[in-house]
């Protein structure tokens, strides 16, 4: 705790950030005024953590252990985040996907407090004034979203605040980035959900969302003021509809430091997955061809990130993307079909429309398929086998969340390639041992791999932008983190028990390319891994 802060006695065991519960020292009582507010007792920073363990072990649901976590941040940031960093595999799941999805479904019936910024279109005019109420006044992350197209799960209006603010949790737990910097922010342009319009708990705007030239004011207004406020602030655009992620993405990208994770994010742990998988196949990228479940923004920002790194390999940017096709809801993507958004039109291919997604595979021929279309089951036995027959090591990529969305589940994948598929998946699987004893382990095609590390770097950088090549050097930073034991047993990401040390590795990776291309507003450090290492937040109470 600083001395010269004014906080104290029952104000300060309210501030998340201040607050060291039980762990405030006896002089730390009489200094502040705490003397007969705590039980007597003083316990380290350990022991609160044991504490933590030892509660949520006794609660069953997660959403239940959700739930306790979002008090604890309220209540203790210190002791939230040493909990989460002391086993990051077993408390990601729970703080964000899968059972954020869950949280944000039933965030009207759950809501525990204030966290984060609300900004709602009724505030048009004056959204400079509302940013200025946040506590912090050096933001440098706001992860933003509207809410409309959270997960897989669809408009959810601001019950999708749960995305944002998990977010820069783990901005914070996985990557060291300190949680004073960070910002969640909603933006509230109604919802056209209607169970939530006529629910009486419901905590947004009630009307139907605002569209066209009022919508892209009120969003321009918002990132003036996050400019003029927060100079050095990275925007995080995160779950908002195709029509509106893709246009705001090229209107910002070149005006400030911005990127939008379920495009650029997506595209780069999928990268990254690929880059592991070549290494249990032994075969380059150029010779890959992708068959994309899903027609969005994730399925084209996946093919287009493909495409600039197969570029990186001679190939041009045209040839590298005739290598890769969309299969939607109105089947094959082809040149003649007349509802091809401008975003989709690279990836068109020049074919007889096909219906069935097996026939595609059939047709196409791809050496991997990636399921970004939020419909589960839709990697079906045919399929799998179709990809079993055409490749000695199918890449398998259903990377829809939550796990209810999965195109298929790791057990599927194995059994019906007889062990021979490459797998990695959006949500979580547990191990598979087949009938003839071979057990693997399904890797997570995690964004949790790239957006922390990527918000370290430009943390420790202060750069001015973020650049695709930026997604493509992390997404090779992760793939050579992979040991060859981990591969061996299918596993194409390093593993999530040391997330830590994996993403301050590719911050540092993508710190030196910040460097090279003059986009960082710092002095180039001799050391740029120690530099980084140095700036990361650890969990630790300041002494007085």
């Amino acid at each position: 705790m600083n001395t010269q802060d004014k906080v104290s006695g029952y104000d300060l065991l309210r501030s998340a950030h201040l607050n060291k519960g039980m762990a405030f020292t006896e002089a730390e009582r009489r200094a502040y005024h705490l003397e007969g507010l705590l039980p007597p007792g003083v316990r380290t920073l350990e022991l609160q953590v044991a504490r933590t363990h030892a509660e949520l072990a006794q609660i069953e649901n997660d959403l239940h252990k959700y739930l306790y976590l979002s008090d604890l941040q309220s209540r203790n940031e210190t002791v939230f985040y040493a909990t989460l960093m002391s086993d990051p595999s077993r408390f990601m799941p729970i703080v964000y996907t899968p059972t954020v999805g869950e949280a944000c479904q039933k965030f009207d019936h759950i809501y525990r407090g204030g966290r984060g910024m609300y900004v709602p279109i009724s505030a048009r005019g004056r959204v400079k004034e509302l940013l200025e109420n946040w506590p912090e006044k050096d933001v440098r992350f706001i992860v933003v979203t509207d809410g409309e197209r959270i997960l897989g799960l669809g408009d959810l209006g601001v019950c999708g605040m749960g995305i944002p603010i998990g977010k820069l949790s783990l901005y914070t737990a996985c990557a060291g980035v300190p949680p004073q910097y960070c910002m969640p922010v909603t933006l509230d342009v109604g919802t056209n959900n209607h169970e939530l319009l006529e629910d009486p708990l419901y905590l947004g705007m009630r009307h139907e969302r605002v569209r066209g030239d009022d919508y892209h004011a009120f969003v321009g207004e918002f990132i003036d003021a996050v400019q003029a406020l927060f100079p050095k602030c990275c925007v995080q655009w995160e779950d908002f509809a195709n029509f509106n992620a893709v246009p705001l993405l090229a209107r910002y990208k070149d005006k400030l430091c911005t990127y939008n994770d379920d495009i650029q994010g997506t595209a780069a742990v999928a990268l990254a997955g690929i880059f592991g998988a070549l290494r249990i196949s032994g075969q380059k990228l150029a010779d890959q061809r992708f068959l994309f479940l899903g027609g969005g923004s994730a399925a084209t920002g996946i093919a287009e990130l493909i495409s600039e790194a197969m570029t990186l390999e001679g190939m041009t940017i045209d040839a590298a993307r005739a290598r890769h096709a969309l299969f939607d809801i109105q089947g094959l993507m082809v040149k003649s079909r007349s509802d091809l958004a401008d975003f989709q039109k690279p990836f068109a291919v020049e074919h007889a429309p096909l219906d069935t997604f097996v026939d595609a595979v059939k047709a196409l021929k791809p050496t991997g398929i990636i399921g970004v279309s939020t419909v589960p089951k839709l990697f079906n036995q045919q399929v799998i086998e179709a990809m079993t027959e055409l490749n000695e090591r199918p890449i398998i990529f259903p990377y829809s969340n939550p796990t209810s969305r999965s195109e298929c589940t790791a057990e599927e994948a194995y059994a019906w390639s007889n062990g021979n598929a490459i797998f990695a998946s959006g949500s979580p699987f547990p191990p598979v041992t087949l009938h003839d004893g071979r057990t693997f382990m399904p890797g997570q095609g995690n964004n949790v791999y790239i957006f922390p590390a990527m918000g370290m770097a430009v943390f420790a950088t202060e750069a001015t932008r973020v650049t695709q090549e930026m997604f493509i050097v992390a997404a090779k930073a992760v793939a050579e983190q992979v040991t060859e034991q981990s591969l061996a047993t299918g596993l194409i990401y390093p593993p999530q028990a040391k997330i830590l040390d994996a993403s301050l590795h590719v911050a540092a990776r993508v710190a030196e390319h910040i460097f090279e291309k003059n986009l960082a507003r710092v002095p180039r450090p001799s050391d740029i891994e120690a530099y980084i290492r140095k700036r990361a937040y650890r969990p630790a109470y300041a002494t007085t």
